[in-house]
């Protein structure tokens, strides 16, 4: 082989691996994106989720408060 043929071999791999770690850099880009996106809709669904167990809770105590008072009114019935 020739200098110029080793060089040119070189040359063209150095461009391959150039190519290779651009398609790297692209996919991994992609990827964090992809990552981020997913990151913020379980952020939004989990603020979605703590919203939904407040509001549970709140109608948990009103029907605790509801039955409490039905449960009392029926003492009231057996000790008449």
């Amino acid at each position: 082989m020739s200098p110029l043929d080793l060089e040119q071999d070189s040359l063209a791999t150095l461009e391959e691996r150039i190519q290779r770690a651009v398609q790297l850099v692209v996919r991994l880009r992609q990827e964090k994106e992809t990552a981020v996106e997913e990151a913020a809709e379980a952020k939004a669904e989990a603020a979605r989720l703590a919203d939904e167990v407040k509001s549970l809770q709140a109608e948990r105590k009103q029907v605790r408060g509801r039955i409490e008072k039905l449960l009392g009114q029926i003492d009231q019935l057996s000790g008449s």
